[in-house]
């Protein structure tokens, strides 16, 4: 596997493991071949995909399914969810098509738009556990959530992930990234922000984005 779905892997451990959008199932392979999962439950809405993952997944303890995202999971039959490679805008709308079948621990890597499946998880009540960076193509930001407990509301109390930062910092480049000031993240602001002052005029969102980086860069 690459780096960014060998940082995936290194996010889960589970009985039950289900991953959308599989493709070649090297995910599910590598941990059910690491002992990190017991079973796995492959998901694909394309019949390409679909018949790649069953070849890959043949001799292991898995299974494949052809469908739209969780719409053929049980309620409660995984522990663990991943979903990878796709832009947040799809991954949204698997998100929040069947709450009910989410399981308490979600990895998700978006090609783009990171921001919005962090907005995601305040809302739908996930906490986030750990995210890194991952150089590749472009650098991929991965994700593992943790659902809140029951007891507690979403919006009763912040995701301690996020406490001491500026929200919309956070949100748009990672609170755990920004705490650790990772020099991959500097570097890449400090490139952006050269790119924004080349231009005499910027559109509203291009102004907020540059007023983040300069607070970030200090």
């Amino acid at each position: 596997m690459d780096a960014r779905l060998e940082t995936v892997a290194e996010m889960i451990r589970a009985d039950v493991h289900v991953d959308v959008g599989s493709d070649h199932a090297k995910l599910l392979r590598a941990l059910l071949r690491r002992s990190r999962i017991r079973r796995g439950i492959a998901i694909e809405n394309k019949l390409q995909p679909f018949e790649n993952s069953r070849r890959a997944l043949g001799r292991f303890a898995a299974e494949v399914r052809f469908g739209d995202g969780l719409a053929v999971l049980g309620v409660q039959e995984a522990n663990s969810l991943s979903i990878c490679g796709m832009g947040a805008g799809s991954m949204l709308k698997i998100l929040d098509a069947h709450p009910d079948r989410l399981p308490g621990h979600v990895v998700l890597q978006p090609n783009r738009q990171a921001d919005l499946v962090r907005t995601w998880a305040l809302r739908a009540g996930f906490h986030l556990v750990e995210e890194r960076v991952v150089a590749g193509h472009w650098p991929y930001e991965v994700m593992s959530f943790e659902s809140v407990a029951a007891t507690e509301s979403a919006t009763s109390a912040l995701d301690p992930a996020y406490v001491g930062l500026d929200l919309d910092a956070a949100l748009a480049f990672g609170p755990m990234i920004l705490r650790r000031r990772e020099p991959t993240l500097l570097k890449r602001l400090r490139e952006e922000r050269t790119y924004w002052h080349r231009f005499t005029s910027l559109s509203i969102a291009a102004r907020k984005r540059l007023s983040l980086i300069d607070q970030v860069l200090g």
